[in-house]
């Protein structure tokens, strides 16, 4: 080895000491253990002697995978880690939300470079009980081909990391390879019904003269959508009675289904890494590294039908034959008057009498196409409509920093860096209406955005102190970190907000027109609502770590923090190694942790189409705790004779306990963990906004009628002192709203179960890893939590997950053969509060690839994940908005799914 390569070796082992990558790798042929910086702020600290485990995952087996969305990658190669496809979910379409060992996305800790990722500024609405208002990084802007290797730490880290490590940590570590280009480019497919996936990705290393790297990687991609659905049957109603328009109502693709389930189309995916480091002196570097990223997403919503979406075709009941309000008479088709108010110039509603009750007279109808001041939706949607959803997304992040070893003593090792993420989301929404406008209202709308922002300043420091009778110094780290995260809302464009003339407040229904107002499916954010929201934070740690003897290791940390809006929390672990014997070791580790509430969470407002506990399609808001909504609902509850609700930092306890050993060459690793979570964050269940304001009402004595609309009722109690309409702006519209607070506790415990183990065939390389997660989640303390969300949070999850994976490779080819187990399920579908329970079934999927390498540095591989083309059990509610399979599915609801991979290596 030249002088070049033994300098940069040495320097390798010097700095990571603070979990970062170094200038240049470590020859890691030299030793078979894998050396780790997660959960450790020693220097080479092999993930066989740590106290809590810790998965390896190299960036060649992401690579060697038929996904190229990191969440599914990680999904195949982590088995305590779960996510979904998200089909008509809101914004958790476009940022999915991913589950490790069952708790919410924001309660892993994400690293790169083993500095903090930051959030993404969407926020998971209708995250199926468990990721109900979680805001996580978006690890998908990361490319598989940047990757050095990924360290999950299954165990609590908060008193290491800071906020959020409570079901662990995943460290991204990227590539630092000085020289060296690798080239690939992809296609797959799914068996039926679509969903082509394209993605070309480079990656080239550079060296800066002797004393540094410049690594650089690039993805494209883009991704069709896919449908797995079947015909509503309200919508086939619809068409046998004549409504032959409904199969013009979904735009979104090329289907004459009313709505589809299946993976959203993703355009222009641009993925950007860079890491760098260069040597000032002998013992020490300046460092960076930093991403830019870039989507369009875009899906579908639920259908809107032409006879009975309320607030654009639900009209009074009318005289079957004049269309005049008749208490007594049959349901119609809104109208509207668009010369003012006076709409008994126009008929109430258009009734629906032909067609089995499924079609407008038309009769009536032709009277109000007729006349220029009445208008109803069916003349500009005869068919009913379904809106399509998405947003565009950009994320970008730089770190730089400077780190090294003083020549004090046994030297004094230092890293001071500097990070600054941002994410931003704009959201867009087509093929829908603000109803309020009547003919005028444009299709396509623009309702604002989200964008999250975070500066990181670190520093720390790490000294080995020789201790007497120890088998190691000791190694004692401290340090410092100063946080500032902000969340920002946009206002919509001003057709996403408006309340047209077809929306009259203080007129009774239906003189008040009865028309909603937004953009339907997603409103816009009024002005009032905008802003930039923020939060600082500043802390300290400790952290000591030593070999007492040579089996015996023992590690501890405390972290104290402040947060500006919350206060502050002070955190401790311990933990410790036994080795036994050479092949038999036990280790276990005790933390406690906290998750601080984020400037979105406290600040956020939205406006979402979900299903209510009676199975109706209705407008589901959240609102901050703070707002006038938000503090009307809290003094209900409490009235009520409820709790007031609260929104500050959640806490965890958590143990684990393992043991890891050899039987022959197989390496079998144990790990029990119990994690209990008290005051968990997330929203609230929908509160019935209605049923408050009718109840305080009646303690007021103030009059109001029994169908009154949300306007209606705060106009009544408006006028009669009771609250000010003006407070509640952007509120008009809701039928029911949540809120973020901490609501209720959960106990999460479970196995994890490893196994590798080399297997000699006489020839080439062969090797069994097998990978086994047992996981359950038990509510201690449910709160004021529905019924439905609690089934979703214990059972939504399988609480048995595994894979066994054979790999071989020899001389010119290689071959990948993989078992994958999800164990049974529950889904609240629809999360209609156990309207459309579904107890799933578990399954089994086999994957399998073959690579051929020629030229030396070339390599063709197909291959198929799902190979038999299995599905989850089917949906026995499909019929009710067409979904033919549970969406939660873990296993996903596209079937199989097979690709071809082209890849070269040049040195």
């Amino acid at each position: 080895m030249d002088k070049k390569i033994l300098m940069m070796g040495a320097s390798a082992l010097m700095l990571s000491a603070f979990g970062t990558t170094a200038a240049f790798a470590q020859e890691e042929s030299v030793t078979e253990e894998k050396i780790i910086v997660t959960g450790t702020r020693r220097t080479a600290r092999s993930a066989a002697d740590s106290p809590a485990p810790v998965d390896v995952i190299t960036g060649d087996e992401f690579v060697n995978q038929g996904a190229t969305d990191m969440t599914d990658l990680i999904r195949l190669s982590v088995p305590s880690y779960n996510v979904n496809q998200q089909p008509i979910n809101d914004a958790s379409t476009l940022i999915r939300p991913a589950n490790l060992r069952g708790l919410s996305p924001d309660e892993t800790l994400v690293l790169i470079n083993s500095k903090r990722l930051h959030r993404a500024a969407v926020i998971t609405f209708l995250g199926g009980g468990i990721s109900d208002g979680a805001q996580g990084p978006d690890i998908s802007t990361i490319p598989a081909l940047a990757l050095k290797r990924l360290e999950v730490l299954r165990d609590g880290a908060a008193s290491q990391y800071g906020s959020d490590a409570i079901a662990g940590v995943m460290n991204f570590i990227l590539k630092d390879d000085a020289e060296g280009a690798t080239f690939e480019a992809r296609y797959g497919s799914n068996y039926d019904n679509g969903g082509d996936v394209y993605s070309v990705a480079g990656n080239v290393g550079l060296p800066l003269g002797d004393i540094g790297f410049f690594n650089i990687t690039a993805e494209y991609s883009e991704q069709d959508p896919t449908s797995q659905s079947v015909q509503r049957d309200d919508a086939a109603d619809l068409i046998a009675a004549g409504n032959t328009a409904v199969t013009d109502a979904l735009q979104f693709i090329d289907t004459d289904n009313a709505q589809i389930w299946g993976q959203p189309r993703i355009d222009n995916d641009i993925k950007v890494f860079i890491n760098s480091a260069v040597q000032f002196s002998e013992h020490g570097e300046l460092y960076a590294f930093g991403n830019y990223a870039q989507r369009r997403v875009e899906g579908g919503f639920f259908f809107r039908n032409p006879t009975n979406r309320p607030g654009v075709f639900a009209g009074p009941l009318v005289d079957p034959l004049t269309g005049v309000l008749d208490p007594n008479g049959v349901p119609s088709v809104l109208v509207g008057n668009l010369a003012g108010v006076d709409a008994s110039a126009c008929p109430a509603g258009i009734p629906l009498t032909a067609g089995g009750g499924l079609i407008p007279d038309p009769t009536v109808l032709g009277i109000v196409t007729a006349d220029p001041n009445c208008f109803s939706f069916v003349e500009m949607f005869p068919g009913g409509f379904t809106p399509q959803f998405g947003g565009n997304l950009t994320d970008r992040s730089i770190a730089v920093g400077v780190r090294g070893d003083l020549q004090v003593g046994n030297g004094l090792s230092y890293d001071v860096s500097y990070k600054y993420g941002k994410n931003d989301v704009n959201f867009f929404i087509s093929n829908t209406i603000n109803a309020s406008l009547g003919p005028d209202t444009p299709t396509s709308f623009n309702p604002g955005g989200y964008t999250q922002e975070e500066d990181n300043i670190n520093l720390d420091l790490a000294y080995g102190i020789p201790v007497a009778g120890f088998a190691s110094d000791l190694n004692i780290a401290g340090g410092f970190e100063y946080r500032v995260e902000s969340f920002t809302i946009r206002a919509g464009d001003p057709a996403s907000t408006a309340r047209g003339p077809l929306f009259v407040r203080t007129l009774a229904f239906p003189n008040g027109q009865g028309f909603s107002s937004s953009s339907n499916g997603f409103g816009g954010f009024i002005d009032s609502t905008a802003g930039t929201f923020r939060q600082k934070s500043a802390a300290f740690y400790l952290d000591a770590e030593a070999d007492v003897t040579d089996n015996l290791i023992l590690q501890a940390a405390v972290r104290y923090e402040d947060f500006n809006t919350f206060g502050s929390t002070t955190n401790f672990k311990l933990g410790g190694l036994y080795k036994v014997t050479d092949n038999f070791s036990v280790r276990s580790t005790y933390s406690t942790g906290f998750k601080a509430p984020n400037p979105g969470q406290a600040n956020v407002v939205n406006v979402s189409t979900a299903f209510d506990s009676t199975g109706q399609l209705v407008d589901q808001g959240t609102l901050p705790l703070s707002s006038a909504a938000g503090q009307f609902m809290s003094d209900f509850i409490v009235s009520q004779g409820g709790d007031r609700p609260t929104l500050g930092p959640e806490n965890s306890d958590s143990f684990s306990g393992g043991v890891a050993f050899k039987v022959g060459p197989a390496s079998i690793t144990i790990d029990y963990f119990n994690i209990k979570v008290t005051d968990r964050i997330a929203t609230s269940s929908p509160q019935d906004f209605v049923a408050a304001l009718r109840q305080v009402a009646a303690d007021n004595g103030v009059a109001v009628g029994a169908n009154d609309s949300t306007s209606q009722l705060l106009n009544a109690l408006d006028t009669a002192g009771v609250l000010n309409i003006g407070d509640f702006a952007g509120s008009e519209d809701l039928t029911s709203f949540q809120f973020f607070n901490n609501d209720f506790d959960t106990r999460t415990e479970g196995l994890d179960f490893v196994v590798n183990m080399p297997i000699e065939l006489g020839r080439g390389s062969t090797s069994l890893t097998s990978a086994v997660n047992y996981n359950q989640t038990k509510v201690i303390r449910p709160g004021n939590i529905a019924a439905g969300r609690l089934a979703q949070l214990e059972d939504n999850l399988p609480a048995w997950r595994g894979s066994v994976t054979l790999n071989h490779e020899e001389d010119h080819w290689s071959g990948l053969i993989r078992a994958n187990y999800y164990g049974k399920y529950f889904e609240d579908n629809l999360d209609a509060n156990l309207t459309f329970p579904i107890d799933v079934g578990s399954e089994v999927t086999f994957d399998a690839q073959l690579a051929l390498k020629f030229a030396d540095r070339y390599q063709i591989a197909i291959g198929a994940n799902n190979i038999l083309n299995n599905f989850p059990d089917e949906n026995p509610f499909s019929g009710v908005v067409g979904s033919k399979y549970p969406v939660t599915s873990p296993m996903g609801i596209n079937g199989g799914f097979y690709y071809l991979r082209l890849t070269a290596k040049l040195p």
